[in-house]
Formats: structure tokens, sequence, C-alpha cells
């Protein structure tokens, strides 16, 4: 690979652009795939990646929050279904055995075919 751009520059145009990859190339002016391959072979590439997509993350999680804080009855029962599932707050529970192990169920019939 000709390398037109040191992995400094991919990773400040990845930050610039808040990890959006389509931006980010348009923004260096190459294809997307450059970016995803400066982003598999560069640490400091994948590195910006995350910390501009935790970012959007921690900008949504506080949208939520505020939605709740203003009584939001929606995103109450979003963050209460998928934050609150460990409290019991879920529509589905899935079974597991001893340690998270597969669950053996044993079915027996009563033959009553008198």
């Amino acid at each position: 690979m000709a390398q037109k751009y040191k992995a400094q520059q991919v990773a400040d145009a990845i930050k610039e652009t808040r990890g959006f990859i389509t931006y980010t190339a348009r923004y260096l002016g190459c294809d997307r795939t450059t970016v995803y391959r400066y982003i598999d072979k560069y640490e400091i590439c994948k590195q910006a990646v995350e910390d501009a997509r935790g970012g959007f993350l921690d900008m949504a999680e506080l949208t939520l929050y505020n939605k709740i804080k203003d009584g939001d009855i929606t995103a109450t029962i979003f963050a209460l279904k998928t934050l609150g599932k460990s409290r019991g707050y879920s529509e589905r529970h899935e079974l597991t055995g001893a340690d998270g192990n597969t669950l053996a169920v044993k079915i027996e019939y009563e033959n009553d075919y008198s």
C-alpha cells in the first residue's frame, strides 16, 4: 500500500469528523476503504475511532438521562429495559445452568393411555 497519509493525519481526521468514516474519507479526499485500512493497520487510528464513538455514546446517554429527568416515560422504559435488566426490568429472561453453562431440561410424560 502506497502511503499517502501519515497515520496521525488520518487519526486527526477521524477525530475532526467524530468517527464517521464516510466523512473522514471525504475530509481526506480518499475512499472509505483507505480509511478502514489505516484503522486496521495503525493503533492510533483505531483508538481515534474508539474515542470518537465513545464520545458519541456518552452524548446519547446524556440525552437519555435528560429525557428521563424531564419525565419522559418512553425514555424511562427504554432505560429500564436495557440498563435495568439486572434488576428484573426485562420482557424476556434468559435461563442458564450453573455458572452460565447450558441448562439441561428433562421432560417426562406420564403414559396414561389405558
